[in-house]
């Protein structure tokens, strides 16, 4: 465990900085303990939806939040028809919206979420077919 000061706000803090197993960053801070999504995790991530997406095929699609939030808005129905681009949910995550859009054309077969629900990294918003 490494041993850092850091400046927030113009205070200092004294932190403690671990590494775990699954690549993430554990800091500890007066007692709270936080995990870290550093720039590589955010790029790892990144290339992890470009596989994805590149993997899509004729078959169904699960469309799944790429970070932890609230659903702000829902703007399809089941059994809507969209296209490749196209805006399906409103993700509110650390007081900024984030738009998950159809990643193929297709019909929608399933919503799994409603207004107001919380969500997780991961967790399934809709099934695209």
């Amino acid at each position: 465990m490494e041993e850092l000061v850091v400046k927030v706000d113009g205070k200092d803090y004294k932190v403690f900085v671990e590494d775990t197993e699954e690549g993430k960053i554990i800091v500890h801070c007066e007692g709270d303990i936080y995990e870290v999504e550093t720039k590589k995790d955010i790029e790892q991530s990144a290339i992890e939806r470009l596989h994805k997406k590149q993997s899509i095929d004729e078959g169904k699609v699960e469309i799944t939040a790429p970070l932890p939030g609230i659903v702000y808005d829902v703007k399809i129905k089941q059994g809507s028809n969209v296209k490749q681009g196209q805006s399906l949910f409103t993700l509110m995550a650390m007081k900024m919206e984030n738009y998950i859009t159809a990643p193929k054309d297709g019909k929608i077969k399933e919503i799994k979420v409603k207004k107001d629900d919380n969500v997780n990294k991961g967790d399934v918003l809709a099934v695209l077919e």
